[in-house]
């Protein structure tokens, strides 16, 4: 085998330290979050109030704002593929936790184990690293993967919690994040003109022009917020939450192990199967699926758990342990396939 070039061993060192910084400065802003809490700076029902903020509010504003300024027939066509992408992905980490589930913790713990393990954190964690990494296109691929995403959380996440699939796909035409993200796609497309209210100096100068660039930018403000919020949130609710190191549950070392190990490993092992039969992935986009496959638990997990009869201990504590841990795990693993 030929040495690697030490060009892409410097590129990958960088990529992995931009990686490591964003991780690092993010779990330091849930670590705020939990001492606001701990000191009573923020009242207990915080952490509600602030999720129903990021899911309802924040949430919906940044992916109609980034598809009404990134997404057109053109990139449809090129990028078609993204939003399929998260069910090879939930589907391999949903097979290695039906390994790992019954080796850890009682039958009682096991739907919330299998939930948690299959439930990388899609888009709050990994999109400001891909915006780091990649600019404007890692944006794109995450949020269109978002698509994809949500259809697999809010239906076959919830029906792994509790197995009513009907009112999991009802959940998917009451979820306004689907609903903005669609709505986004449809104006970019009808209405290409409306691409330029995302920049205050080239809008219309007309009345309703600058009512519009005028809107897009409150909205567009809005969607800033749902990065910091959503990890504040997080972190008070870990207020609340007992955490011990000398002696983890037997169910949470099982998801920590195959939502940041063995799932990560396993899709980077299919993804080279496919590559040998002839199914490739832009670079860019491959890597942003890495990425994505070795996050940690989704945030949001504690709250669909609390909601859908899951273990909500267990899940606020698989979200902060996993996101400490994934200091370490996300870059070595982002080094080693770059």
């Amino acid at each position: 085998m030929a040495p690697v070039p030490a060009t892409y061993k410097v590129q990958a060192m960088s990529e992995s330290r931009v990686v490591l910084l964003k991780i690092v400065g993010m779990f330091l802003v849930i670590l705020a979050g939990w001492l606001a809490r701990r000191r009573n700076l923020l009242p207990e029902s915080t952490s509600t109030v602030l999720s129903r903020v990021v899911v309802d509010w924040a949430f919906p504003a940044l992916v109609f704002t980034q598809m009404l300024r990134m997404v057109d027939a053109q990139v449809l066509r090129q990028d078609w593929l993204l939003p399929l992408l998260p069910i090879p992905l939930v589907l391999v980490a949903y097979l290695v936790g039906l390994g790992v589930a019954p080796l850890f913790g009682h039958r009682e713990h096991r739907n919330t184990v299998l939930f948690l393990i299959t439930s990388p954190n899609w888009v709050f964690l990994p999109l400001p690293i891909a915006e780091a990494l990649y600019g404007g296109e890692g944006v794109r691929i995450v949020l269109l993967c978002n698509i994809g995403a949500q259809l697999t959380l809010w239906s076959i996440g919830v029906w792994i919690l509790h197995g009513k699939i009907g009112e999991a796909l009802r959940n998917l035409s009451t979820n306004i994040g689907l609903w903005a993200t669609a709505g986004g796609i449809a104006l970019a497309l009808v209405f290409p003109g409306l691409r330029s209210l995302g920049s205050l100096h080239s809008s219309p100068a007309t009345l309703p022009g600058m009512s519009g660039a005028a809107v897009f930018d409150a909205l567009n403000m809005v969607g800033s917020l749902t990065i910091p919020l959503s990890l504040l949130a997080i972190g008070a609710q870990l207020g609340n939450v007992p955490i011990t190191f000398r002696k983890l549950p037997l169910s949470l070392a099982g998801v920590l192990l195959a939502r940041l190990l063995v799932a990560p490993l396993a899709t980077v092992a299919l993804g080279m199967v496919l590559a040998r039969l002839g199914f490739h992935l832009p670079q860019i986009t491959r890597m942003v699926v890495v990425l994505v496959a070795a996050m940690p638990v989704a945030i949001v997990c504690s709250v669909i758990a609390e909601r859908y009869g899951g273990d909500a201990g267990l899940a606020a504590q698989a979200v902060a342990l996993s996101t400490l841990f994934s200091i370490l795990t996300v870059p070595a693993l982002f080094f080693l396939v770059s």
